[in-house]
C-alpha cells in the first residue's frame, strides 16, 4: 500500500507541477491537435490503405488487427477493474482542459494504441520508427497536458501498447 501511495504521491506532483508550468497554455493548444491524432480515424485510415492496397494478406494489416483484438480488450479490463480516477475526480479544484471519453484513466488507451501502432509500422518500416515513437510520445505526454491522465496512466498505456505489439509480431509473420 506504501508503494502505491508513493506512486500515486508522485502523479499528482507531476500532474500538478506540468498544469503550473508557464507555457501550459500554449502546450494544452498543441496538445488538442497532437491528442486528435491518437483518437481512432487515422488508425482505421492505414487499415482502409492496407486493405485497398493490399487486401488482407498485407503482414502489417494482419499484425494490426491482431494487436488492437488483443490490446483493445486488455485495456477495457484493465481500465474497468482498476478503476482509477481520472485527476479531475482525483484532485480538488482542478479541470481537464478537454472531456474525457469515459470515467476512468489507468491506462491510457490514446498512448497504448499509438504506441502499439509506432511499433507494428516501424518493424516493416524502419526508417519511421524514430519519428513514430516521437509522435506515440508526444500522444501520451499530450494526455497529461490536457488533465485526463497521471503520468504512470501514459507509463502502463506505453508498456501495454508495445507489448501487444510484440506479442501480434511474433503470432502475425
Amino acid at each position: 500500500m506504501k508503494l502505491l501511495y508513493s506512486i500515486h504521491k508522485y502523479d499528482v506532483f507531476m500532474t500538478i507541477w506540468l498544469l503550473n508550468v508557464k507555457m501550459h497554455g500554449s502546450l494544452a493548444k498543441f496538445s488538442r491537435y497532437v491528442s486528435r491524432t491518437g483518437d481512432g480515424q487515422l488508425y482505421l485510415l492505414i487499415i482502409g490503405l492496407l486493405y485497398w492496397q493490399q487486401g488482407l494478406h498485407s503482414p502489417l494489416l494482419q499484425a494490426i488487427l491482431l494487436g488492437f483484438l488483443v490490446e483493445r480488450p486488455i485495456y477495457f479490463v484493465l481500465k474497468n477493474s482498476l478503476k482509477r480516477n481520472r485527476p479531475a475526480a482525483a484532485l480538488q479544484n482542478f479541470r481537464s482542459v478537454i472531456t474525457p471519453s469515459d470515467q476512468f484513466s489507468f491506462p491510457s488507451g490514446h498512448t497504448s494504441a499509438a504506441f502499439m501502432m509506432a511499433t507494428l509500422i516501424g518493424y516493416f518500416f524502419p526508417v519511421l520508427m524514430l519519428p513514430l515513437y516521437g509522435w506515440a510520445a508526444m500522444i501520451g505526454f499530450s494526455r497529461v497536458v490536457l488533465g485526463v491522465h497521471f503520468p504512470t496512466d501514459i507509463l502502463v498505456g506505453v508498456i501495454l501498447g508495445i507489448s501487444t505489439a510484440l506479442f501480434s509480431l511474433g503470432y502475425s509473420i
